[in-house]
């Protein structure tokens, strides 16, 4: 099983998010680095989205990332939520 963390960001987010941006990544490369993040990236055209998977069936990990991102205690996310999913096909499935 993965999660998945959505996040919408806010207008001009590509702009807005240089000062945290260092940061954010030094974070998601050391979920990466233990194990817990799989992929990470904003959707493009137009670039509102942000989307980050997670290993596991605990929601809990990618909701302590979330919580404790700079992107999100910066405001440049407006919303976020964790998903459930059950992969099938690929690398890392988990059926």
């Amino acid at each position: 099983m993965h999660l998945i963390l959505f996040y919408e960001v806010v207008d001009d987010f590509v702009a807005k998010r240089q000062p945290f941006r260092a940061e954010h990544l030094k974070k998601a490369r050391e979920a990466y680095d233990r194990g817990d993040l799989v992929l990470a990236g904003a959707l493009l055209d137009p670039v509102d989205s942000a989307v980050l998977i997670f290993n596991g069936s605990k929601p809990e990990v990618a909701e302590r990332f979330a919580s404790s991102d700079p992107y999100v205690a910066n405001g440049l996310v407006k919303k976020w939520y964790v998903r459930k999913w059950m992969t099938v096909v690929g690398e890392g499935a988990t059926i």
